[in-house]
């Protein structure tokens, strides 16, 4: 079956997820560094507050990233949920009736390979509504594996020591579980 978004879902621009756990916040959507300037511009064009945070760094000390290979813009919400660039309060909607994206066109590298998150074989991510529902997708994903692989290939993995930066974003509840700032993946 082809991928197509559920009708009326914009989930993957709202729900953000802690990840690896909660320790290091929920994290926001990733921007690779040649991303960041474009992104900052669209948001003054879209008269839009964003907030972009590191995401993980590279070192071959012990000491902090030397290097920033990738960047997390995130969620408006106080949670760290709902796209800066999600369109929820024009009334619109996108072709298939969730909120619209105002930079559709010039999107992410990260938002065009969804739901795709690993090329060989292709995986989908569980959390989808579409892949709850129908499990595999054989057809309609090439360019979502071509943006997955553009974003592979432009993360170095030659380094000692890989670092994730811990956002200090998330439930009101989960607060006391949250940390912010630089750890180094073991």
């Amino acid at each position: 079956m082809d991928f197509e978004c559920v009708k009326d879902c914009s989930q993957c621009c709202i729900e953000r997820e802690y990840y690896p756990s909660k320790k290091y916040g929920k994290i926001g959507v990733l921007i690779l560094p040649d991303e960041v300037e474009k992104i900052k511009m669209l948001a003054k064009e879209h008269h839009t507050d964003v907030r972009i945070l590191p995401r993980i760094g590279i070192s071959n000390g012990d000491f902090g990233p030397e290097k920033t290979i990738a960047y997390q813009m995130m969620g408006i919400d106080e949670n760290g949920n709902t796209c800066p660039f999600l369109d929820t309060a024009s009334g619109k909607r996108s072709p298939h009736g969730g909120f619209p994206c105002k930079i559709y066109q010039d999107r992410p590298l990260a938002c065009r390979a969804y739901p795709v998150i690993e090329a060989h074989p292709i995986m989908l991510d569980a959390k989808c509504k579409f892949c709850q529902q129908c499990r595999t997708a054989d057809g309609n994903l090439a360019d979502e594996e071509i943006a997955l692989l553009k974003i592979k290939s432009a993360m170095p993995t030659d380094a000692k020591k890989v670092w994730r930066y811990t956002t200090g974003i998330g439930e009101y509840v989960d607060k006391d579980q949250i940390m912010e700032g630089w750890i180094c993946d073991p």
